[in-house]
Formats: structure tokens, C-alpha cells, sequence
């Protein structure tokens, strides 16, 4: 689910590694009786998501969490390091693994930001080459080393909106990346989820190094590498973050930023801390060509506030 076109636009969707298909098996064995994948349907009402608080984070009850354990990288450092914590605000953010329309699988990065609702990116749902909706889509939170704190959490999108079907084919529609997961159980009770913030480029933009990128890549963490050995699922199965990044401009209604990052951190969340809470400052997109020099984009928030807004 790769678009590439002139302006050098690539979505970060990763291929489906064997944990996934693992996951599809086992939902394709408990649903024969029905003969049919968990489906979706895209919904058009902000009502049917009963996104309230206006954008505060929730916070889990810490008696119920256990103790943590086409790509661009900005220079010639990788400055991710392996998110093995289970605690919050890490335990919202989880791996989504989908079936596409032609049947093969991929994974993106999604973060509870309600109790059933989850926020990624509209490539995520959308394949942008073909316009056609992805056939299922199922949410791990707080995947690490490949396992999820409880089978049972794994969740599944029922209804979706997205906020763009690619149909102009160009930069303009990925200033619209964003999607939203309505899942079938209220796991962010368990996890807890972050809040959003919309934020003027004036306050965003700098070399701040305040920010962090969570995002299940599929090139991190490598088991090979001194320090990662006992991440034996492998690529993707552990998110890598990057803490102490920088949104670095503004351009053509998209904002950009130097977390390091690759293909698989679609949909991961750009947080930032604000008096003690955590809140979602932009979704990591991509990456395209800006004046000559190929950078990681992310969708401003303000996009989710306006269709909220419509209601």
C-alpha cells in the first residue's frame, strides 16, 4: 500500500508479518459459524464516536498495569529505542493489523484516544493506489515483544471514518490522513487514552526536542542488534519511540518533523506532555519531498477538530 507519484509521497504501511496472519487464523477459526472476517462500516455522524471531554487524556488505574519492561531517519542516527513499558501513557498506543481489499495483510500504528475509539491514519483503512477499503481491521494494545498484556484485549473495528479516500491522488489528500477506529470493546477503561490538542504551527514549530513518536516499524527493533536480543518476536512486534524530537516546519497545510521512523509507524501519534498530561500534537503520515530534502510529515490535529465540529 505504497502510493508513489512524482511528488514522492509514501505512506509508512507495513507488510503483515507471521504474527499477524497467526492473529487472522485464529479470528477466521472463531467466526466459520458466520462465515465472515469482524467487519466495519464507515459512518459519517461525529455523534456515533461519543468522543467527549474535548480532547482529555485518561489515565488506567496503575493497580491494573505491570511494570514496563519508505522510511525516513533524520541524520545518520537511529534515535529509537525498543517501548517495552506497559504502563501508561505507552499502554495506549498499539499495533493495527488489517486485511486489505485484495486479501494480503499490512500493520500501521493506531492510539486510543477514548475508551473504543482509536486514531491512525486513512492509508490505514483506505489503500490509496486503489481507493477500496481495507475488509477488517484489529487493534493490540501495548503490543510488546509480540504480546499483548491479554488476548481478550484484542479488539476490532466495527465503524470507521476516514478523512480522505485519495481520490485527488496528490500531497493535498494527506493533509487529510487521518481515520478513526470505533472498536467493538471499551479497552481504554483498561489502558487508558490521550487526549488532542490543536495547536497553532507558531507554538509546535522549533527545535524543541519535546515531543516523542511511538510507532511499530517494521525495520525496529532488530534481535540481531547489541541490546535487543531478548526481542525475540522480531520486527514490528515491539514499538520503537523516539523521545526528544522536533516539528520542524509548516508547508501546504501539513506539518513536518525529524522522528526517526519507518514503514509499519503510520498512525502513530506525535505526544507531548503538557502540565503532567499527555496529549496527541500531530499523526505521523509519511514522507514527501520538501524543497529538495525528503521529510516525515504529520497531519495537523485542527483536521479532527473541524469534523468533530460539524456536528
Amino acid at each position: 500500500m505504497m502510493l508513489k507519484s512524482k511528488q514522492f509521497i509514501f505512506p509508512c504501511v507495513g507488510i503483515i508479518s507471521t504474527a499477524v496472519l497467526g492473529i487472522w487464523a485464529s479470528v477466521s477459526a472463531q467466526t466459520q459459524s458466520q462465515k465472515a472476517l469482524p467487519s466495519f462500516t464507515k459512518v459519517q455522524n461525529p455523534t456515533e464516536f461519543k468522543l467527549q471531554g474535548k480532547g482529555e487524556p485518561s489515565v488506567p488505574n496503575q493497580s491494573e498495569q505491570s511494570p514496563g519492561g519508505t522510511r525516513v531517519i533524520i541524520g545518520s542516527k537511529d534515535d529509537r529505542i525498543p517501548m517495552t513499558s506497559r504502563n501508561y501513557p505507552w499502554s495506549a498506543v498499539g499495533k493495527i493489523e488489517g486485511i486489505a481489499d485484495d486479501d494480503s495483510g499490512y500493520s500501521c500504528t493506531g492510539t486510543l484516544i477514548a475508551e473504543d475509539v482509536v486514531l491512525t491514519n486513512a492509508h490505514c483503512v483506505v489503500n490509496p493506489d486503489t481507493r477500496k477499503v481495507s475488509k477488517a481491521i484489529a487493534f493490540l494494545p501495548n503490543l510488546v515483544n509480540g504480546v499483548v498484556r491479554d488476548k481478550n484485549d484484542i479488539a476490532y473495528a466495527t465503524r470507521v471514518y476516514y478523512g480522505t479516500d485519495f481520490k485527488n491522488r496528490n500531497l493535498a489528500d494527506f493533509a487529510q490522513d487521518w481515520a478513526l477506529l470505533k472498536l467493538d470493546k471499551p479497552i481504554g477503561r483498561k489502558y487508558g487514552y490521550l487526549g488532542w490538542k490543536s495547536l497553532p504551527a507558531s507554538v509546535l514549530v522549533g527545535d524543541s526536542k519535546k515531543f516523542a513518536l511511538v510507532g511499530y516499524s517494521g525495520d525496529f527493533p532488530d534481535p540481531k542488534k547489541e541490546g535487543y536480543e531478548d526481542l525475540t518476536a522480531g520486527k514490528s512486534n515491539t514499538a520503537g519511540v523516539h523521545i526528544g524530537c522536533s516539528i520542524i516546519r509548516q508547508k501546504d497545510n501539513l506539518l513536518y518533523h525529524n522522528c526517526d521512523t519507518n514503514s509499519g509507524a503510520s498512525g502513530g501519534a506525535i505526544i507531548g506532555n503538557f502540565d503532567g498530561k499527555y496529549y496527541i500534537v500531530a499523526l505521523h503520515s509519511g514522507a514527501n519531498e520538501v524543497n529538495g530534502l525528503l521529510l516525515n510529515r504529520a497531519v495537523e490535529m485542527s483536521r479532527l477538530d473541524e469534523w468533530l465540529q460539524q456536528n
